[in-house]
């Protein structure tokens, strides 16, 4: 009787945009099977000469050649968020390789949000406003009644969804790091 490995699982992503700012943010544990490996990871990074936010949850290691793949598309397109993100869609859903990569990534710059899935979608959402991972859906929810019932700045909406989501996802904890344009 065989049983698959454990899997690594689980993790809060969100963005906000208001006004002329986003925020992108996300929690630090790792979880591998049923125990938290870590703790304090950085899931959240600056590419593009500090230009570009990006998150992502999924397979550790598909989301670090997912970044590596996204910053060689950013350096050769010179910056342009969108033109860069279809780029890689395309190759994540065509490339032998990369179409096994289980990970999503959120990125943003100063006028755009985007997620991009191994599907080959690259979506803008309503509102400005990504949630992936795990804690997604909580995150979101709270940023959604956030957004629609205070004038918090980007970066406190994400970090009051963070907390939300942490209380209420087991793969979620509360070590934030956050990044705001």
């Amino acid at each position: 009787m065989s049983e698959s490995p454990p899997q690594f699982h689980g993790t809060t992503i969100v963005s906000v945009r208001r006004g002329r700012q986003v925020a992108l943010g996300g929690d630090g544990q790792v979880t591998l099977g049923n125990i938290v490996v870590k703790a304090t990871a950085r899931k959240v990074r600056r590419l593009y000469q500090d230009r570009i936010l990006a998150g992502f949850a999924g397979a550790t290691a598909d989301a670090f050649t997912l970044f590596e793949r996204f910053e060689a598309k950013l350096e050769k397109h010179q910056g342009n968020l969108l033109r860069s993100a279809v780029e890689l869609a395309k190759d994540w859903r065509t490339d032998r390789i990369l179409r096994r990569l289980e990970a999503l990534l959120a990125v943003a710059d100063a006028e755009s949000s985007l997620m991009i899935t191994g599907t080959g979608d690259v979506l803008e959402p309503e509102r400005g406003l990504i949630a992936i991972g795990s804690g997604g859906p909580y995150a979101q929810a709270a940023a959604m009644a956030l957004l629609d019932h205070t004038d918090l700045p980007p970066a406190e909406v994400v970090k009051r969804s963070l907390t939300i989501a942490g209380e209420l996802c087991i793969y979620t904890n509360q070590n934030h790091v956050i990044e705001t344009l």
